[in-house]
């Protein structure tokens, strides 16, 4: 039996995956929430399915997104992952996870947790959405841009409101599937 599926994720088994198991599922977990903001960031003008296709290159550059390390990389390790074809080699981008890792350190301190600090956004729980089409989900809502603003003042790089409404999105702060999709009930 075919399920009914948000269609943005096609055919392609890796996206299906990724829709139907993580995306829009909610995500209170630090490393979690970390890992998908520095695959947000790096999807900044690129399709989802290129971050997908390279999370696991990621992930092994990256020191499993352990924000910790991350923001002690000096420009040795900076160097070694400009070179590594494994991952997209955008300066800014790399440089900004850096940069990200340093100041999600700083917000946990601050909070807690960071999970606290972005969950508190949505007073700590999934904002239903009820769309009936692709064409009505936004690319970014009024929530998303304070949301970037406030990454912004606290020293986030790559974090626009775009960005940040996908991570939203993706660690199921709102829940945008469609709502003939099966997931749409589940998270």
């Amino acid at each position: 039996m075919n399920k009914n599926r948000c269609s943005w994720c096609g055919e392609t088994p890796l996206y299906v995956n990724y829709h139907d198991e993580e995306w829009g599922v909610p995500v209170y977990d630090d490393d979690k929430l970390f890992e998908f903001l520095i695959l947000e960031t790096f999807q900044a003008g690129l399709s989802w399915i290129t971050v997908l296709r390279k999370r696991e290159n990621f992930k092994q550059a990256f020191d499993n997104f352990d924000y910790q390390k991350i923001a002690k990389y000096d420009d040795k390790k900076f160097e070694e992952l400009i070179q590594n074809a494994g991952i997209i080699r955008n300066k800014l981008k790399v440089k900004a996870t850096i940069t990200n890792a340093i100041a999600f350190i700083e917000i946990q301190k601050e909070f807690g947790s960071f999970s606290k600090y972005i969950w508190s956004f949505v007073d700590g729980k999934p904002i239903v959405n009820q769309w009936k089409t692709l064409n009505e989900i936004p690319a970014k809502t009024e929530l998303s841009d304070f949301l970037s603003k406030d990454l912004k003042k606290r020293g986030f790089k790559f974090v626009g409101s775009t960005v940040i409404y996908a991570h939203m999105q993706a660690t199921g702060m709102v829940n945008d599937h469609i709502v003939d999709c099966f997931r749409y009930k589940k998270v």
